[in-house]
């Protein structure tokens, strides 16, 4: 199932790992890049390493790889039941590198830059990649502003890269204000209605908000029921509101009730 929820967790803190995954996120991402100093990276590296080879975790497992680092990857060489969420993607040459190095890993290719926005549909449909994301505070640096006409300008570039190539809509990134709820909220609200699904968290207090924001209102959910019952078979019906219903809406029906059991 599409993950909702993701958490990070320093690779250079190994007693976080197993509290991280108790935490109940779909996803778990171990972290070797920005959450990790210099002078870490080699200890966290054999932390995450033997973590995963010791562990069979009922979540999602991701490692964030440092990009081009050829030591992170031979550190994950021969295991299995893990990911590469690769940052500062801008090229299919990144991705080549990992695919060489990792056969049969499924890929996150983070866009961090414009030009990785731009060129989204490029990478989207590398074969190894199974997923983009967008690394928001990378790329507001890159762009000089984190207006929010910008960053969903890049938001909708992404998401028509990530169906057009046939993955799911994007995760959005870490909101990185920890203790502002309200506007974790806000953001990720207007990130749904956007399209994105799911969004990753820096601190388990963000977990809940996150989960609430993508759960279905009961209002989705009658609305789902609704357009498979009228549209089983086939053609064009009209529902009790009046709205026009096909069955080019049933996969749309169909993602709010797979939602709708997940959350109970």
């Amino acid at each position: 199932m599409t993950p909702v929820t993701g958490l990070y967790v320093p690779g250079n803190r190994p007693d976080r790992f197993d509290k991280a995954v108790a935490t109940g996120a779909d996803l778990v991402t171990l972290d070797l890049e920005d959450a990790v100093p210099p002078k870490d990276k080699a200890s966290a590296r054999a932390s995450v390493a033997a973590w995963l080879s010791a562990t069979r975790a009922a979540c999602l497992l991701q490692v964030r790889v440092n990009d081009g680092d050829a030591d992170d990857l031979a550190a994950l060489r021969g295991l299995t039941g893990f990911e590469v969420r690769l940052p500062k993607v801008a090229t299919p040459a990144q991705v080549d590198r990992v695919a060489a190095a990792l056969p049969g890993v499924p890929v996150t290719a983070l866009i961090e830059t414009a030009f990785g926005v731009e060129h989204a549909a490029e990478l989207a449909a590398h074969p190894a990649v199974t997923s983009v994301g967008l690394g928001e505070s990378d790329l507001a640096s890159d762009l000089g502003t984190r207006s929010d006409a910008v960053l969903d300008h890049a938001r909708i570039r992404l998401l028509y890269a990530a169906r057009s190539a046939g993955l799911p809509a994007p995760m959005l990134s870490a909101y990185p204000a920890i203790k502002d709820l309200a506007g974790l909220r806000a953001d990720t609200e207007r990130g749904r209605a956007l399209g994105w699904f799911g969004r990753v968290a820096i601190h388990p207090s963000q977990l809940p908000v996150i989960d609430e924001v993508f759960a279905p209102s009961e209002q989705d959910h009658r609305w789902a029921e609704e357009v498979l019952a009228a549209t089983g078979n086939g053609g064009v019906t009209t529902l009790a509101n009046g709205e026009m219903a096909d069955p080019a809406m049933t996969g749309r029906a169909k993602a709010i009730l797979a939602r709708a059991r997940r959350s109970g």
